[in-house]
């Protein structure tokens, strides 16, 4: 079994993710289920992963999600992900793209926040967990890290409003940012809390378009961006913007020095010939 670990591991991994997607659809119009469901949703994957882990790779131990540093590594993602995109939108604003600015629905704010939180678990479990993880053992780090962000970038092509740079986009900054996460951590949990709180504060905050979705967006703020799209973002929403490639692209590389110099960048392993 542990020799076909990794196309039993992503067919797995991207069944939760289209399973998660699927039921917050379902319950995204009832916040008071939204919250405790994409909660759920979340512990279920994490659940889901260890047993994986363990019966597929027959691993003991899975050290990228132990339990030492959960909070700490949450917390710090956390702030970091809200941080870097409230950064984005004061930016935005200040080059005139904010059209209109209203209150949205605190009971919206919520229930985004459960979503949200099972779509960072299920996407870092696949992205990070699975496709970077393994591919590294054969590739090395930084072959890797190209190879995952571009896949993580091209399964947002199948949003409605998306476009091939807002793809590119969005593979340049969240998924190389939470990669970087990953590598410097070889941990879950910082990217975890990096992913959903750069989600949360995107729609659950300031109640903006998020990938290119056409899903409606119930946040405690309503803000209307208006302006250029190198500016805004266009159609696919603000992670499409210049802004933000400038924006994420400081923490990414700051991330992927440290992991040089402790050692986490792992190069191509060289194979001996019989």
């Amino acid at each position: 079994m542990r020799r076909f670990r990794f196309p039993v591991l992503l067919v797995a991994l991207f069944g939760v993710m289209v399973v998660t997607a699927g039921i917050n659809q379902f319950v995204a119009p009832a916040p008071i289920l939204a919250l405790p469901v994409g909660i759920g949703l979340a512990v279920a994957g994490l659940t889901c992963y260890h047993w994986l882990c363990r019966t597929v790779e027959l691993r003991p131990s899975i050290s990228e999600l132990d339990r030492t540093g959960r909070r700490s590594q949450l917390r710090r993602g956390t702030l970091l992900g809200a941080g870097l995109f409230t950064v984005v939108m004061v930016l935005i604003a200040v080059f005139g793209g904010w059209q209109s600015l209203s209150f949205g629905s605190f009971g919206g704010f919520l229930g985004t926040a459960g979503m949200m939180a099972s779509v960072a678990v299920a996407e870092e479990l696949l992205f990070r967990g699975v496709v970077f993880r393994i591919m590294e053992e054969h590739v090395g780090t930084v072959i890797a890290l190209a190879v995952s962000t571009l896949l993580f970038g091209a399964t947002h092509l199948v949003n409605a409003n998306a476009t091939l740079w807002g793809a590119l986009a969005i593979a340049l900054t969240g998924g190389a940012m939470t990669t970087a996460a990953y590598v410097v951590t070889r941990s879950l949990w910082l990217p975890i809390g990096l992913h959903f709180a750069w989600n949360f504060t995107h729609t659950g905050i300031f109640g903006v378009m998020l990938s290119g979705s056409d899903a409606p967006v119930h946040g405690l703020l309503n803000v209307t961006l208006s302006g250029p799209s190198v500016l805004t973002g266009g159609a696919f929403g603000p992670e499409a913007s210049l802004l933000t490639l400038l924006v994420c692209l400081a923490p990414t590389i700051f991330l992927l020095r440290r992991a040089a110099r402790t050692g986490q960048i792992r190069p191509r392993p060289t194979r001996t010939s019989a």
